[in-house]
Order: C-alpha cells, then sequence, then structure tokens
C-alpha cells in the first residue's frame, strides 16, 4: 500500500481539486507509548489527518500548528506539521468525562475553540486565529473553517482507527459550474457513498478509481508525510535559561529536580543541581 503519502489529484474536466493523505507509520508514531483510549485516539486520527491536508499548503518554510480546546472529555488536541509534512502531535482528556460520555463525538469535544498558529520564514511575526468550534465532529469542524477562511466549498471526509488515519479533501474551484453545472453535486453524492471502513480499507491511488470510476483524475506526485518528534534537550535548557537562574534554585531548592514534561513528544526531562549548574555555566566551562 501507498502509505505515509500526501496524494493531490484533480477532475481534470469539472474544476474540482482534491487531496488524500493516508498515515500508517506516522500515525503509529503519533500514538507510540500514549496508551489512547479507542475513542481518543479516533479524534486524535482525524485532526492529525487534516493537519497534514492542510499543512501541504505552505509554500515557504515553516510551521502550522492547530490546537483544539473544548470543555468535553477531550479538552486539548494539538497537532503540529511544517513545509517538509512531518508532524507530530498529541491529544490530552478528562478520564471522568470520558466515561461518562455516550452518544456522538460531539459530547467528546464539547464547546470550545479551534486556533491556528502559523509562523514561516517570511513572516515579522506568526500569524494566529480563533474561531469557535461548529460542528459535530472534527471533518464538521475544520469544513466550516476551511470554507470560510478559503472561500471555496469543501466536502472533508476523515477516518481513524488503531492502525490507519485517513483524510479526503475536495473543493470547488471558481470556474467550476461553468465547466460542469451538474460536476460538484455529482462529486458530493459519490463521496456519500463512502464509508470510515471503506476509506480506511483502500491505498490511495485504488480508492479514487474505487470512488470515482467515470470521472477524468489527473494524480500528481505525492509527497512523503512523517511523524518527526526529534529529542531536542538544548530547546529545554534555553528555556531554563530564559526562566533565570533564582527560580531554578528556587524549584530545586524545593522538589529536589526540576521535571520537564514535553507533552507534545511525550518526553521528560529532569535536572538535578548539578545538570542545573552546567547549563547556566559560561559555553567554556559547560561540561555538555
Amino acid at each position: 500500500m501507498d502509505t505515509d503519502r500526501i496524494q493531490p489529484f484533480l477532475f481534470d474536466h469539472l474544476d474540482i481539486r482534491g487531496t488524500l493523505v493516508s498515515l500508517d507509520e506516522t500515525w503509529a508514531g503519533l500514538t507510540a507509548g500514549r496508551d489512547y483510549p479507542a475513542e481518543v485516539a479516533g479524534v486524535l486520527g482525524e485532526m492529525a489527518a487534516v493537519t497534514t491536508l492542510i499543512a501541504a499548503n505552505l509554500k515557504q518554510p515553516g510551521r502550522m500548528t492547530f490546537q483544539l480546546r473544548g470543555d468535553g472529555a477531550i479538552d486539548l488536541l494539538v497537532l503540529d506539521c511544517d513545509e517538509q509534512l512531518r508532524l507530530r502531535g498529541m491529544a490530552r482528556w478528562l478520564p471522568d468525562r470520558l466515561a461518562a460520555a455516550f452518544g456522538p463525538e460531539a459530547n467528546l469535544l464539547g464547546q470550545g475553540q479551534l486556533m491556528l498558529t502559523l509562523d514561516a520564514v517570511d513572516m515579522r511575526q506568526p500569524y494566529q486565529s480563533m474561531v469557535p468550534l461548529e460542528g459535530d465532529d472534527i471533518a464538521a469542524i475544520f469544513e466550516h473553517y476551511l470554507n470560510r477562511s478559503e472561500q471555496l466549498p469543501t466536502r472533508l471526509l476523515l477516518a481513524a482507527n488503531d492502525q490507519r488515519a485517513v483524510g479526503l479533501l475536495i473543493q470547488k474551484m471558481p470556474d467550476a459550474d461553468r465547466r460542469d453545472t451538474d460536476g460538484w453535486n455529482r462529486v458530493q453524492h459519490l463521496l456519500a457513498t463512502l464509508s470510515a471502513p471503506e476509506l480506511l480499507a483502500h491505498p490511495p491511488l485504488a480508492l479514487l478509481r474505487r470512488l470515482f470510476p467515470e470521472e477524468a483524475v489527473r494524480v500528481f506526485t505525492p509527497r512523503p508525510v512523517i511523524h518527526h518528534c526529534p529529542d531536542d534537550p538544548e530547546k529545554i535548557h534555553a528555556m531554563l535559561r530564559g526562566l533565570g537562574r533564582a527560580e531554578c534554585d528556587a524549584v530545586l531548592a524545593e522538589k529536589g529536580e526540576i521535571h520537564v514534561r514535553d507533552d507534545i513528544c511525550n518526553r521528560d526531562y529532569r535536572f538535578d543541581a548539578a545538570a542545573i549548574d552546567d547549563i547556566f555555566a559560561a559555553p567554556g566551562q559547560r561540561m555538555h
């Protein structure tokens, strides 16, 4: 199967574009060691897929981060992807609320906000936008977001299980009705026939052939997606220097060590007094 790929495509005679993503090893990396409940993993997988679909449009070196905060059982989702399609992310949930949650995904997310942060080399400062959660699931929330932000009619299908996360994005371009007055309706009708298990079951090109057998679909060169969350102790050292020696010494006096949790990469950093001395030493005097 052609997995861990972004596959762009175009309906040649309809002026409708699309992108399909399939995450397998990437999805395994995102969930490794996390012990997410199935309901949480499913929502995280859908958000991982749509984040990758949107980040594929980054033209300059940079990073796109989506943060979803709600008052439901899942109170935080963070997905982060750069222009090279290196993805990382995490979910946070409240066990008591999750045990009490029944029904559709809306009960898992509740009411809240979706925030986009875009940081690129050609920007003086990061761009941020925030919108309320509108929709009963991740697909509906992001459909609403894309319809409003890109002002193009958009359809989005997402699915995830314990092995894969898949997303299919279709957008109607401005000249679509002139090319074929029924094209957009026809494509939406075909999308409505696709179930989540079918979306997960087929590799990208086979799925396109099965779903649109009578349409002329042109596919473009796929791009690889990877899970990328390397160990970066210097980032933590810089954070501690920014905090200041006095504050670090105060924590050491109270706790005996400084513990820094990197939630998005599922990694812990611990520092004793000797390690803090080394971090604050002059560069030529550091042991590491």
